[in-house]
């Protein structure tokens, strides 16, 4: 059995995990832990407090008692709004309090960029545009290229959560462009494990979701691979994906 301990903040998709267990259809156990939130707010002032040490570390005791072997800080904006640097010492002070090997939403998002070969992006975000940006800008600093970008202008969480299956879809379609390799939809508040291969299947390329890479990049810690096609390419795939392209510079500074 594998289990990777998941830091959520607040309530909004965390029933995406649960799902994920089930189409996993394994050993691997993902026991949650909802930290507070402060305010909930898509502001990067919020966003920074959010991330705060003591606020990540709140279930960290809980889920070691239930046999966590890594942890993740499941969230986007939670970890990128900290910075490139900001997201590494924040996953950095939460692996020393647990004793564990501990990652971030945003960090996985770079890790399985360079799992699948990958360095041009779309990105397809619910949050507001200055927020979106920070992203681009946190990509940038792993030199991972977006080439274009959407913003659904969400104010929250709470409101990200309320969105329906058509509802992102449409974002992603309005984000894709045809130099984007890889569509990115960076909220871990939405609602996406039900529906990865719709989203690849209606761009035509591979599709990068927060819920799902969170679950990666903690199977990824505990050197676990599993085969999941249901959950997309990223869990489909022993070689990169986009192995034939010329590469662009995904080298991660850690």
């Amino acid at each position: 059995m594998t289990t990777v301990g998941l830091l959520y903040p607040g309530h909004a998709a965390e029933d995406d995990y649960p799902r994920t267990e089930i189409l996993l259809d394994t050993d691997i156990r993902l026991p949650l832990f909802s930290t507070g939130t402060g305010e909930d707010a898509y502001r990067a002032d919020a966003l920074r407090e959010q991330g705060a040490p003591a606020r990540i570390a709140e279930g960290v005791e809980e889920l070691r008692l239930a046999g966590a072997e890594a942890l993740l800080w499941a969230s986007s904006a939670g970890s990128f709004g900290q910075g490139w640097e900001g997201a590494h010492e924040q996953v950095a002070t939460l692996a020393r309090s647990a004793g564990l090997p501990a990652s971030s939403t945003s960090i996985g998002f770079v890790h399985a960029l360079r799992e699948l070969g990958a360095g041009r992006v779309a990105v397809a975000a619910p949050y507001p545009e200055d927020v979106t940006g920070l992203f681009a800008e946190f990509l940038a600093s792993a030199g991972v290229e977006v080439v274009a970008a959407a913003s659904g202008g969400a104010a929250s969480s709470a409101e990200a959560g309320s969105w329906v299956p058509e509802r992102v879809k449409g974002l992603a379609r309005e984000a894709d462009h045809p130099d984007a390799e890889v569509v990115l939809i960076p909220d871990t508040s939405l609602h996406t494990a039900a529906y990865v291969p719709e989203l690849e299947e209606l761009l035509g390329k591979p599709v990068l979701t927060a819920n799902q890479v969170t679950v990666w990049e903690g199977l990824r810690l505990t050197d676990r691979r599993t085969w999941a096609p249901l959950l997309g390419t990223l869990f489909a795939t022993r070689e990169p994906v986009l192995r034939s392209l010329e590469p662009k510079g995904i080298e991660v500074r850690e």
